[in-house]
């Protein structure tokens, strides 16, 4: 932002138009947010809960909780009220951040809504907390499809690990115009989506509530976007048989949360003559095994471990030979790993293995790193 305060960090697409927001004015109101999540009484190591929708809202309330030391906890809006009261007790926040329609259980904890949200962007800055990386910057949730959904502690670390995707995975430049399919209010689209390409000083491009994925393509030529980022589902959505859309400024796709299938991908490529990426990772340590334009995936793999990732197949006995099936396993040095789950010592110590944090996910790594 002070660099290039005049250059749009984020464009909201839509239609009939798109809402920009320069670097100083989203500077300004994450610092401003901040400034306001203070004074209504909120103490750096504080737990902030958002039950906030699909709105810019949210990674505002996000990055300037967590510039004041303030422990954000983003949650799905799809959430009942009684799963976010199950959250609530684990979790334990001071404040909520709520949005009218988003639902929220009966609870004596404060409430701060959008309107009061949107009042706070325009006061004045608050200072950055400065501090140890390793102390607690965010919790977030597991998805939950290999059991019981667990709070996941992450640190202000790991946004150093992120940068091991801009050129493992995304090819991201500061020109980059990224657009990101996802909605606001979730992880893929906050981390790929807004954190990475404003790190570099690119352009994040978000389609605005209500876009539909056969309308993505249109936004996408008419706003010039040069990478797309989507879950396997939205390329799903929008490729029809035969279909071919004239995007001359797109580079490539890229695809997280899922597996991609290569039926999808192949359509992605003959629709567009541009390849897809796909990354490899999960709540407790973002992606870390991914194809990139430099290094694609060989056919039926995952692709390699970013450049910098320690990563390896583990047996009984610890690593395996090449080419030998085992779990796959993160070094437990890697800067993007959690710090543990939430009040779980014994689930947390469970995905350890020595110096290895164990995925639970079954694979094998061949003589180049590519692991299938």
């Amino acid at each position: 932002a002070e660099a290039q305060p005049g250059k749009i960090a984020l464009a909201i697409l839509r239609l009939s138009g798109a809402e920009r927001w320069s670097y100083a004015r989203l500077h300004a109101a994450i610092r401003g947010t901040g400034t306001g999540l203070l004074r209504a009484g909120l103490q750096p190591g504080d737990r902030v809960l958002m039950r906030l929708g699909n709105t810019v809202e949210f990674p505002i309330a996000y990055l300037g909780a967590i510039a004041v030391g303030l422990v954000p906890i983003p949650t799905s809006s799809q959430l009942t009220a009684p799963e976010v009261a199950g959250i609530i007790k684990t979790t334990g926040p001071r404040v909520i951040l709520r949005a009218g329609t988003i639902a929220c259980p009966e609870t004596d904890i404060p409430i701060l809504d959008e309107p009061a949200l949107e009042a706070m962007r325009d006061l004045p800055p608050a200072p950055y907390a400065m501090g140890d990386p390793d102390r607690l910057a965010y919790i977030i949730y597991t998805s939950g499809t290999s059991g019981t959904p667990r709070a996941v502690c992450h640190a202000h670390r790991a946004i150093w690990a992120r940068r091991m995707m801009y050129d493992g995975w995304y090819a991201l430049h500061s020109d980059d115009r990224l657009c990101h399919a996802g909605a606001f209010n979730w992880t893929f689209t906050l981390g790929t989506g807004l954190m990475d390409p404003w790190a570099m000083g690119a352009t994040a491009l978000i389609p605005a509530p209500g876009v539909t994925p056969d309308q993505l393509p249109l936004l996408l030529k008419r706003h010039d976007a040069t990478i797309f980022a989507a879950a396997p589902g939205v390329y799903r959505k929008m490729l029809r048989q035969d279909m071919k859309f004239s995007l001359p400024r797109l580079r490539h796709g890229l695809a997280a949360g899922e597996k991609l299938s290569d039926t999808i991908r192949q359509h992605w490529q003959d629709a567009t003559g541009t390849p897809v990426y796909e990354a490899y990772g999960m709540s407790e340590c973002s992606t870390f095994i991914s194809g990139s334009p430099d290094h694609p995936a060989a056919p039926g793999t995952l692709g390699r471990p970013q450049q910098g990732r320690r990563v390896a197949i583990l047996g009984p006995d610890g690593p395996v030979e090449t080419n030998e099936e085992g779990t796959i396993a993160i070094h437990k040095s890697d800067p993007g790993l959690m710090l543990g789950y939430l009040g779980a010592p014994e689930a947390t110590a469970a995905k350890f293995s020595g110096d290895w944090f164990l995925t639970g996910d079954q694979g094998a790594m061949d003589e180049a790193g590519q692991i299938t």
